[in-house]
């Protein structure tokens, strides 16, 4: 991907971000690592690009709403560069207000004249980004501005759809309001180097305000944070990182831990969840964290050894099946994590909606229950295993276990409430699985408890 040219400015890196992530179906942070974090701007600049593409990807369909009336060109006819310049132009001008609209409009056309579009392309865009500035009191709100004076989803149909038939309409329209805000920062303490009180003495020295999350142990909030998390105090220290409270519960489904037990994150990705087991491992413990590719099992190691924690972990540098041919030897408990659609993340991650497609579930449940099996292969009588996905669909949650429970005979489903916190009870249903749905104060997940049976 070729380095794109600067202008100074926070725009133009995230309408070039935008439009080359557009139909690639890629995570737009592989876009966002590549063109704004590389580019030349200033960290305030940085922080504003991210915050400009994040926000059209959560408000795509309203923009694209207003734009539609003052566009006397079909958006579906415009090019992509024109269609993604005119939302962040847009964004601004309707959603954050401590930028002049002047400012908006102005530097979204100097952002195409760079990019060398034609002169009638640069007054077209000049021309309806200044008469949306002119109409802006009389615009609808995102919650008025669908059919009828709805709301807009700004969810594709097929996932709306879905969420309509397994929840009802209102906790689907609850779903997708949650899924266009920016998410708040939720941070773990490192259980083996600090606890919730110490950490928020620490941010309340520097003036930083923080408090407890409500389900899990170890979580706390920063609701107004807009900086670098490297940034903030104890970061290098290694006494937190960035996790969801539900992510943070996951890793107690585990328990219990056993000293001596062997372990196995067969999903490790970044780590999250490898740290917060390896921060709760009883004395002579071991832990396996499964990861083959360099660059997240480099970040991996980072994080390990950031949080001091890397001497209770044992990196292993091949795949699942991979590793489960080479004999390990049995564990005394497994978490599969598994890739997933992501529908429960859509919040923190907002291109998830776009670049998701119903077929994707299909192909997701086969990995899954492969992963799964494999686990299984691995596991010690007695021992525990662990399906997690960050996922809505019961395709890759629900579906999945009943699949693996009908071909794998010694094997029993237990309740996740006895191992999670009475905070967190309310979020483990009446099958025993672990299904927070999207709130302000936690993602959508699914977890499910298994138990290989001792057979004589």
């Amino acid at each position: 991907m070729k380095k794109p040219l600067t202008s100074g400015t926070s725009r133009s890196p995230a309408i070039h971000c935008l439009t080359r992530w557009s139909g690639t179906g890629k995570p737009i942070q592989e876009f966002i690592d590549t063109i704004i974090h590389e580019s030349d701007l200033k960290p305030e600049d940085r922080r504003l690009s991210v915050m400009l593409v994040m926000g059209v990807l959560r408000r795509q369909q309203y923009l694209d709403t207003i734009l539609s009336r003052f566009s006397k060109t079909p958006l579906r006819k415009m090019k992509p560069l024109t269609l993604t310049a005119l939302r962040v132009g847009v964004y601004q001008i309707c959603f954050l207000q401590r930028i002049p609209d002047s400012a908006a409009v102005n530097e979204t056309v100097k952002t195409l004249k760079k990019a060398r579009q034609p002169g009638w392309l640069l007054k077209f865009t000049n021309g309806i980004l200044r008469a949306i500035v002119r109409q802006k009191k009389t615009l609808p709100s995102p919650e008025t501005a669908g059919p009828g004076n709805t709301p807009l989803l700004e969810h594709p149909a097929w996932l709306t759809e879905r969420w309509r038939n397994h929840f009802g309409v209102s906790q689907m329209e609850e779903i997708c309001r949650i899924n266009s805000l920016e998410p708040e920062l939720c941070l773990q303490a490192n259980r083996s180097l600090t606890d919730v009180k110490q950490l928020t003495s620490l941010f309340c020295r520097h003036g930083i305000t923080a408090i407890p999350g409500r389900y899990a142990a170890e979580s706390l909030i920063l609701q107004d944070h807009r900086g670098a998390v490297t940034a903030l105090p104890g970061f290098k220290d290694g006494l937190f990182q960035i996790q969801d409270q539900a992510a943070q519960l996951t890793g107690l489904l585990l328990q219990p831990l056993t000293p001596g037990g062997r372990y196995l994150d067969g999903c490790a990705g970044l780590g999250g969840k490898t740290c917060s087991i390896a921060a709760i491992l009883p004395p002579e413990a071991s832990l396996y964290a499964v990861e083959p590719d360099l660059r997240r099992q480099r970040l991996l190691a980072d994080n390990l050894l950031r949080q001091q924690l890397a001497e209770r972990v044992i990196i292993v540098d091949q795949d699942l099946q991979s590793f489960s041919s080479s004999d390990p030897g049995p564990f005394s408990g497994i978490l599969i994590d598994a890739p997933c659609s992501g529908t429960g993340v859509i919040r923190k991650h907002p291109d998830i909606r776009w670049n998701r497609r119903p077929e994707d579930l299909a192909a997701n449940r086969v990995l899954q229950l492969n992963l799964l099996q494999t686990a299984a292969s691995m596991l010690a009588p007695g021992g525990v295993l662990v399906y997690a996905t960050c996922s809505l669909e019961p395709e890759e949650n629900e579906l999945v276990i009943e699949q693996f429970m009908a071909t794998t005979a010694d094997f029993t489903l237990t309740s996740c409430r006895e191992f999670l916190p009475e905070s967190a009870a309310a979020l483990v249903d009446d099958n025993g699985f672990f299904k927070p749905l999207p709130s302000e104060e936690i993602e959508g997940f699914f977890a499910a408890r298994l138990i290989r049976k001792n057979i004589e």
